[in-house]
């Protein structure tokens, strides 16, 4: 049998009617929206299956949204007896892999997140802030010309996607400086991110500072399974643990090549992303050579994964 690892992503996977095929089919999973539901005070799963697009786009509703979905799709691989040995999850993914790894309480996990949705949200000024994709150069190359396209403003490293994708974000006119540099310094194609905000770094710092108060309030147990961090890619076994990395996380890049191959190195052989998107999927074929990956968005994608391992 594969030693699984279950991947969850982050914002951006968002898409109107996610979940929706495992909300029909799977018991457990429909129970997961109506907790989001219950805990939320709205109705979420409504807003996730109907849209539309703009309003589930706002970064207080895509947490929320994602996190139930991913979550949902977890419960229907657990009816299926399909079970991680290790999860992750890329920057709000990482909630989502706590809550799986019961880490987290769910309904808190979801209040939390669309709080931390909004923290994020209101920490810079709309159109102050950007993100930017900077395709085909090292991570050496992308750090030295963030510290040349500056010019003292902040701007640094926010994803670490694969070696040759890394993701910068900070004040708008810096990331346009060092898209330009990445043309001129090798970079295969560098592109300003439709974001509502420059999400993981310094200007999130206010944003981190709120959610100190939700992460401190809620309860927090040790995972049933290790959970493996964005912020440096060790891992989580211990409940004392895991606030100090979720705070980290919101203004610090998001580690993902280092988690992979930490899992990787780990013995993991199958990488499962579960709940919306293929992202990450992707991005673990061009971290890890000859890696396995399987995307769970729907049944379909399930039957995929029990099928490779014979336990369809």
């Amino acid at each position: 049998m594969p030693t699984l690892a279950f991947t969850f992503p982050g914002q951006g996977s968002q898409t109107v009617g996610m979940g929706k095929a495992f909300h029909d089919a799977s018991k457990p999973a429909r129970l997961v929206f109506e907790q989001a539901n219950d805990a939320l005070g709205f109705d979420l799963t409504r807003l996730v299956f109907e849209g539309p697009q703009a309003e589930l786009t706002l970064t207080a509703n895509t947490q929320p949204a994602v996190l139930t979905a991913s979550v949902a799709a977890a419960a229907a691989c657990s009816e299926r007896g399909l079970q991680p040995a290790v999860v992750a999850g890329h920057s709000l993914g990482e909630y989502s892999a706590l809550v799986v790894a019961g880490a987290l309480d769910f309904a808190q996990a979801v209040r939390v997140v669309r709080k931390r949705g909004q923290f994020m949200q209101d920490a810079v000024p709309v159109s102050t802030g950007a993100m930017a994709a900077i395709m085909g150069v090292e991570l050496p190359v992308v750090e030295q010309l963030c510290a040349d396209a500056a010019q003292g403003e902040v701007l640094g490293v926010a994803n670490i996607n694969s070696p040759l994708q890394i993701v910068i974000a900070g004040h708008r006119k810096a990331v346009e400086r060092a898209v330009v540099l990445a043309g001129e310094r090798g970079g295969k194609k560098s592109v300003l991110l439709p974001v509502s905000a420059p999400f993981h770094c310094a200007l999130m710092a206010p944003a981190a500072e709120r959610l100190r108060a939700e992460l401190e309030a809620i309860t927090v147990r040790a995972p049933g399974v290790p959970v493996v961090r964005n912020v440096d890619g060790g891992v989580s076994r211990r409940a004392d643990e895991i606030t100090a990395a979720l705070l980290r996380q919101v203004a610090s890049p998001v580690r993902w090549t280092d988690c992979v191959r930490r899992m990787a190195a780990d013995g993991v052989d199958l990488f499962l992303e579960v709940g919306p998107g293929r992202v990450l999927t992707g991005l673990v074929r061009r971290i890890v050579d000859g890696a396995k990956g399987i995307a769970i968005e729907d049944p379909t994608g399930l039957e995929k994964a029990l099928a490779s391992m014979g336990t369809a």
